[in-house]
């Protein structure tokens, strides 16, 4: 079972911190130092239970390396494979090399035992914003992943191949989540090559095309919706 942990505050998405910490009390005084209107902390007491999260929705990660049913970096390393998510690892203060594997294994801050957690907090919040400060184009879901930047596109973990025109589409329908967007705006913004004449049926076709790459059952589409006699738009 998967718990998906996105939510929604008017139009923004709140974050989601997940929190593996085996230590009871100092998970909960964590959770007391970093939860806040804008952040759900999510506790986790071992690898087994981390697992359940859908980390496509997490924003980032606090991670202990000793724990109760493995160790810390290894499931960074799983983390890292699957996911582009930031991680904090919480160590001993005398475990040097665990800092240096860490970092070498994709983490992207550390914090040793025993630590302020004001400290923590600045840390977790310092690594947020250089996330969010960054220009990435794309869109992330428990079933989805793509990247406008680099043209690469996920579907349940398999990538899949799009066409220039597909593209284009897609991500019109991404940027404009939850609107329904006119044939006649689609058919503009799509074909900008200078062609003076476009068969409004070639729309349909790229839609037709677009669900079979990624719906589930393309005749019956999740995602790609048909608003009847306007257009089409993106939900999910």
């Amino acid at each position: 079972m998967q718990y998906n942990l996105k939510k929604e505050k008017g139009d923004a998405i709140l974050r989601n911190i997940l929190l593996i910490e085996d230590d009871v009390s100092l998970s909960n005084g964590v959770k007391l130092a970093l939860q806040s209107p804008d952040n759900t902390i999510i506790q986790c007491f071992s690898i087994k239970e981390a697992r359940q999260v859908d980390t496509a929705s997490v924003s980032l990660i606090v991670l202990d390396i000793n724990l109760p049913d493995g160790n810390g970096l290894d499931y960074l390393q799983e983390l890292k494979i699957r996911y582009n998510v930031p991680i904090i690892l919480l160590t001993a203060n005398d475990m040097e090399t665990d800092i240096v594997t860490g970092l070498e294994l994709g983490a992207d801050d550390y914090i040793t035992k025993p630590f302020s957690l004001a400290v923590l907090r600045a840390r977790v919040n310092a690594r947020i914003r250089s996330v969010e400060n960054k220009e990435f184009v794309g869109y992330q879901s428990e079933r989805f992943m793509f990247n406008f930047q680099e043209m690469m596109y996920m579907v349940s973990e398999e990538q899949i191949e799009l066409s220039k025109t597909e593209q284009k589409l897609l991500r019109m329908l991404i940027e404009n989540k939850g609107i329904t967007l006119e044939r006649g705006v689609l058919i503009d913004r799509i074909w900008t090559d200078g062609a003076e004449y476009v068969d409004e049926n070639a729309l349909s076709v790229v839609i037709k095309r677009l669900r079979d790459k990624i719906e589930e059952v393309p005749t019956k589409p999740q995602y790609i919706k048909t608003v009847y006699g306007i257009g089409y738009k993106w939900e999910e």
